[in-house]
Formats: structure tokens, C-alpha cells, sequence
């Protein structure tokens, strides 16, 4: 089956799969209200897969390496550091913390000045070698996660419980307003990247060959760890961290189309995010009932995906 002809399966499986979600249990008597409920629902798992898709394809072109993802290299781990925060120095009745869009835009920047610090540090340091960026990124997770486990010993239980509500991937409580402002971030930075789709096809092939081929190499990974940033950042701060979540859905890709172009990886993979996140979102608020969110889900999948890759890697 050729590439096009997967592309068209998986954008109708996404098709279906976002209507059986807007249709699937509806009452009659709030309609009205379950519709628009599961419209912003579903906005919002379109953009943010469509962002960690996107950037995580990208990322791994960078690396080399399919294993490695912007979240494994500590980035969520920061987020809850930002939010620990925000608790810790200014309590629960934070100026920021309260409201939704400074604390959406805090995140965003810092999130980003710190991806855009660490990863060119990174790749300098060590010159793209992949177990040393893959241990430097769990000492860095470790290193943040244990900073907001000892300030969330500090804190008041009261506090603590609204934290919670912060530390995990949801798509129940969007604020609608950041729906917006996240899906033009997330556009505009596309679009940088559909100039890129040719140059990403050259830079897999490392960065001699495409200096050869005519590519400015520092140039294009200095872009698009800029774009790799922002979509990360405006993803995790919209709606909480989903580690997995790229690692799994693009190495689904990357078995489905056996090509290099990422023309087909890029669009494959954010189909099947979608796909993946609203099926994850049908299974936790039907067959749950809400009562457990689909960041857990989705670890839980694409942390034993991650294990699975890890032994198959050690026995080649």
C-alpha cells in the first residue's frame, strides 16, 4: 500500500474517530451543553497532538535517534517544577496561578528558555552522542523532579491538592480563550516547518552529507529547535505533560511508513496522535467516568513502549 493511500486511511480514521467521540452516548436532555463540551475537548486534542507529533518527529531527525523525545529529556519535569513554584512562593492565592493565561504564558516562556538553553548546550557538550543526551536528560528530570517533590513536602495539604490538578495531562478543564492564542502558536509554527520538509529529508542524513547537499546545518537545527521549543511548551502548558505521547505515536509512524520523507511521518504522526488521544479521552471519560486522567494512560502505554524500544535497542 503506498504511502498517500495510508495518509488518506489514517486522516478518515481520525475523522471517525472525532465524530464517534462527538456522538457516542449523547442525551437528549443536555445536548446542548455535551456538544460544545466535547467540541473544546476535541480542539484541544487536535492541536496538542498535532504539536507533540510534529515537534517530536523533528527532534528525532535532530538526534538521530527514535528513542529520544523532548519530554524524556526533562522537560516535563521543569513544567512541574514551574508549577511547584508558583504554589510554593505564592501560595494558592497566586496572582499568577489563578489566572489561567499568566499562568499559560509564565510556563510557556520558561519552558522555552529553557529548552532552547539546554538542548544547544546539549548538542555542543555532546556532540549528538545519544546515550550520553539520553542520561544527561534523566539526570535533569531527576534533578527538577526531586526540587518540586521536596518544595511539595513543604507546602499545605490544601495546596498540594490544588497542585494536583496542575502536574497532569487533561483535556476536561481547557480554558477556551488559551484554545486559541495555543492553536495560532501552533499553526504559525507549522508553517515554518512545511518550508522545511526537504531539508529535514536531507539533515536524516547527518550533517556532513547535508552540508554537502547545501544545507546551512547550524543554521536549520538552531530554527528548528526554536519551533521544537515553542510547540513543545505551548502543548505542555495548554493542557499538563504527556511524556509518552510523542515517543509512542511516532515510532507507530515510523513502522507504518517505511520512508524517509517526512512529509508522510509528520502528517502520519499527528493523525495517529489524534487517533490515539481521543480514543484515550473516550476510554477515561466513559469507561471511567473521569476518574483518571489520560496523562496516566498514556505513560503507562508509551512507558512500557519505551522499555520495549530500550531492550530492542540493546539487542542489536
Amino acid at each position: 500500500m503506498t504511502n498517500k493511500k495510508l495518509i488518506l486511511i489514517l486522516a478518515l480514521g481520525a475523522v471517525a474517530s472525532i465524530v464517534l467521540y462527538m456522538l457516542y452516548d449523547l442525551n437528549p436532555a443536555i445536548f446542548f451543553y455535551q456538544i460544545p463540551s466535547r467540541a473544546k475537548r476535541v480542539a484541544a486534542i487536535v492541536i496538542v497532538g498535532v504539536a507533540i507529533a510534529v515537534s517530536t518527529v523533528i527532534f528525532q531527525t535532530i538526534v538521530k535517534n527514535r528513542i529520544l523525545t523532548p519530554s524524556i529529556m526533562g522537560l516535563d519535569s521543569v513544567y512541574v517544577f514551574i508549577q511547584t513554584s508558583m504554589i510554593f512562593f505564592g501560595g494558592a492565592s497566586s496572582a499568577i496561578l489563578l489566572n489561567s493565561k499568566a499562568n499559560y504564558f509564565v510556563s510557556m516562556v520558561l519552558l522555552v528558555i529553557f529548552t532552547l538553553f539546554v538542548f544547544k548546550f546539549l548538542f555542543k557538550f555532546t556532540k549528538n552522542n545519544v546515550f550520553l543526551l539520553l542520561l544527561i536528560g534523566i539526570i535533569l528530570g531527576t534533578l527538577f523532579g526531586n526540587l518540586a517533590t521536596f518544595m511539595q513536602m513543604m507546602i499545605s495539604p490544601e495546596d498540594f491538592l490544588i497542585l494536583q490538578n496542575n502536574l497532569f495531562g487533561s483535556f476536561s478543564a481547557v480554558d477556551e480563550s488559551l484554545l486559541w492564542i495555543t492553536g495560532i502558536i501552533v499553526l504559525v509554527s507549522i508553517l515554518f516547518v512545511l518550508k522545511d520538509f526537504n531539508s529535514l529529508d536531507v539533515m536524516s542524513l547527518g550533517r556532513d552529507h547535508a552540508m554537502n547537499l547545501g544545507v546551512n546545518y547550524d543554521r536549520k537545527v538552531s530554527q528548528l529547535l526554536v519551533i521544537i521549543a515553542v510547540l513543545v511548551s505551548a502543548a505542555t502548558a495548554l493542557v499538563g505533560p504527556m511524556m509518552f505521547l510523542g515517543l509512542l505515536v511516532v515510532n507507530i509512524a515510523h513502522e507504518v511508513f517505511s520512508t524517509y520523507r517526512h512529509v508522510y511521518l509528520i502528517i502520519g504522526s499527528a493523525m495517529i496522535s489524534i487517533i490515539t488521544l481521543v480514543f484515550g479521552q473516550m476510554i477515561i471519560q466513559f469507561m471511567f467516568d473521569g476518574g483518571v486522567e489520560l496523562s496516566i494512560i498514556i505513560n503507562l502505554v508509551g512507558g512500557l513502549y519505551f522499555i520495549y524500544l530500550m531492550l530492542r535497542r540493546s539487542k542489536i
